[in-house]
């Protein structure tokens, strides 16, 4: 397969220390290119990453005809509009999460997407970690009985009122940053989409950001997603999934590092201190390169990719769901 050569929208670290660099890794995908509104930034990040090209502005970029998919982690602010307009410069486009602010804003995605034909998509790499994979297998093959609950923690500590993060109008804080993981990853593993959620926000009292959110949401039929992330506590992350003859942990579920393995416990539960626990472990690999060649395959039209703009629009209408029920108190319809 002809590798698909890319373009990335601004030197964002999450660009430049692990999406960029796990990209690269791959045959399938030719990094080629980096933009930033500062040349001097542009050259440095193309530097150090090795790629053959920088531009001082995004609009340059994307009218480079060598350039056939972009990789978009501005702001979050900045995610549909610059989206829309790669799209309609000709690119295919890889959004970092959260893909809008509203899920009636990512539906201009779904405009765009239909009006160029080009592929648009939400970069959530986890569903392409195979610790996640195998985890739901075990559990649709009823590894742990019937499924009942999931609970998520993602915890880590920047109180920099610089960082972009930590900006509310910019759409910074916790739930829109680490929250979105919670409710993705149980989508995946329940397979279905959540009735309705119930949220508890306590927000910085200068940086007006949510740095503590915790939330119950119900999936119907007796299954609940019960969640907690933090921008202010002390980092840690850890999920897991219950069901009526056992459980599944996943020790490190978002950011597993590239070069180390990664492992699951799977528990029947047959007493309180792991007695009948055991581990599988999973080979290094890269999920940032995984979902890249995914994304390449669909490009070149070998395969489809499976989690089409829609998918993201569904995490938004219970990211929503959570902001409303923090100004409402109640349970608010997803």
């Amino acid at each position: 397969m002809r590798p698909v050569v890319w373009g990335v929208l601004g030197a964002a670290r999450i660009a430049t220390q692990k999406v960029v660099p796990g990209m690269k890794g791959s045959p399938l995908l030719d990094m080629r290119a980096i933009a930033s509104r500062d040349i001097a930034k542009a050259r440095a990040a193309a530097a150090e990453l090795g790629l053959a090209k920088a531009y001082g502005s995004y609009e340059e970029m994307l009218g480079d005809p060598e350039i056939e998919a972009v990789y978009n982690p501005l702001p979050n602010h900045l995610h549909v509009p610059w989206t829309v307009k790669a799209l309609e410069a000709g690119k295919h486009v890889l959004c970092e999460k959260p893909i809008a602010l509203t899920a009636a804003e990512a539906r201009d995605l779904v405009a765009a997407r239909d009006r160029t034909g080009k592929l648009v998509a939400e970069a959530f790499m986890v569903r392409f970690h195979p610790q996640w994979r195998r985890t739901r297998e075990i559990v649709w093959a009823g590894g742990i009985g019937e499924l009942r609950s999931i609970a998520t923690q993602f915890n880590y500590n920047n109180p920099d009122p610089a960082n972009i993060r930590n900006k509310a109008d910019i759409g910074g804080g916790g739930l829109y940053d680490i929250g979105c993981y919670a409710i993705l990853t149980a989508r995946f593993i329940f397979g279905v989409e959540p009735a309705r959620a119930v949220s508890l926000i306590d927000r910085d009292p200068v940086m007006k950001t949510d740095r503590l959110t915790g939330a119950l949401v119900d999936f119907g039929d007796g299954r609940q997603l019960t969640f907690s992330v933090s921008t202010q506590t002390a980092p840690s992350q850890r999920v897991q999934i219950f069901g009526t003859k056992g459980r599944v942990e996943i020790p490190v579920p978002f950011n597993p590092v590239p070069a180390m393995e990664s492992r699951i416990i799977v528990d029947d539960c047959r007493d309180l201190y792991g007695g009948g626990a055991r581990t599988e472990t999973f080979a290094p690999c890269d999920q940032y390169l995984l979902q890249g060649e995914a994304f390449a395959r669909a490009v070149r039209g070998s395969e489809k990719f499976p989690y089409p703009v829609e998918d993201a629009i569904a995490n938004m209408r219970a990211i929503d769901a959570l902001y409303r029920s923090a100004e409402t108190g109640n349970w608010e319809k997803v």
